[in-house]
């Protein structure tokens, strides 16, 4: 079997995890929430688990479930009989039907509305899901990723997103680092993506001073791996076969000063309470986020476990405004 994986590129601690994880997951048919910010690579991901299993020589479809109105979104996914309300014109198969045999990936699952979660719910359960003026269940047999870049437990908190689907969904949670957590990836996500668009626009590859580099090493990059891409396409436009210079970078990369490297820290000469520190750091990071205790654990670069444990351990209680 081809390691479809290899198009993943990176060799970060984090982010060799999740793609470990996402291996094993793939060989079975158990559903994933696939979670990370935009820009991460959610579908690329969730098209090498459908590639890496049994189900890869079937359909890999993907719905953007921000996309779908809401007053068709279950005649979306499940269908509906002709006649069955206004406009039904004909007989139509939902998409989880048109994927059966092979994967569903449902993107931005937080922007389902209610009515439907509940419908996919009974799905995950039962593997049963109910055309539009039809009385019969129909069984098929689809698997389902999801995605998201919303903190799905805090919206089950508001009344926004369904409990129990939550849990059903995050049976394998895997969770893709942002860029600025994984840098160490920089250089060859860089280089990479260069090659392959000179490739595409027949172009001479430019070359990236070590200033420059080190420039791109500071940016926070709030795109993440999409923005770098589109970021590399545009210096090859613009400076083909050329040296990129910091001068030559975007303005908003210009504006930050590289003169201390993320995520570096000066320890004073007259040294540090660490246990002060981390505490102060937890707490700064809860009050930046509202006390979402998922979000925190991001700024943090933790898992959410991680940080429930070292909040519990320094019994940090965080009140809000």
């Amino acid at each position: 079997m081809s390691d479809f994986f290899d198009n993943l590129l990176g060799r970060s601690g984090n982010f060799a995890t999740v793609i470990r994880a996402a291996r094993i997951t793939a060989a079975t048919d158990v559903t994933i929430l696939i979670l990370g910010e935009s820009g991460t690579g959610k579908e690329l991901l969730a098209q090498a688990i459908h590639n890496y299993s049994r189900r890869a020589q079937n359909p890999f479809t993907v719905v953007n479930c921000a996309a779908l109105p809401d007053t068709l979104v279950e005649s979306e996914l499940f269908g509906h009989r002709k006649g069955a309300f206004t406009g039904a014109f004909a007989d139509k198969l939902g998409r989880v039907q048109t994927a059966h045999g092979g994967t569903l990936f449902l993107d931005e699952i937080g922007e389902l509305p209610l009515n439907a979660q509940a419908k996919l719910l009974r799905f995950l359960e039962t593997g049963e899901c109910q055309v539009i003026g039809k009385n019969r269940l129909d069984k098929v047999d689809t698997r389902i990723l999801a995605a998201t870049n919303r903190d799905l437990y805090a919206a089950t908190q508001q009344g926004k997103f369904r409990q129990d689907l939550y849990y059903r969904l995050n049976i394998v949670p895997l969770e893709l680092p942002p860029l600025r957590q994984r840098l160490n990836d920089l250089e060859i996500l860089l280089h990479t993506f260069t090659q392959q668009l000179a490739q595409r626009h027949n172009l001479p590859v430019p070359h990236y001073s070590k200033a420059t580099l080190k420039q791109l090493r500071h940016h926070r990059w709030p795109g993440n791996v999409r923005e770098l891409h589109n970021f590399c396409e545009r210096m090859l436009i613009l400076f083909s076969g050329k040296t990129i210079e910091p001068t030559n970078l975007p303005h908003e990369i210009r504006l930050e000063n590289p003169s201390q490297e993320p995520n570096e820290f000066n320890l004073p000469d007259t040294g540090i309470n660490l246990e002060s520190l981390e505490i102060s750091i937890i707490r700064q990071a809860l009050q930046k986020t509202y006390g979402n205790r998922t979000k925190a654990a991001r700024l943090l670069g933790l898992t959410r476990d991680t940080l429930l444990y070292r909040v519990k351990k320094y019994a940090i209680e965080f009140k809000g405004n």
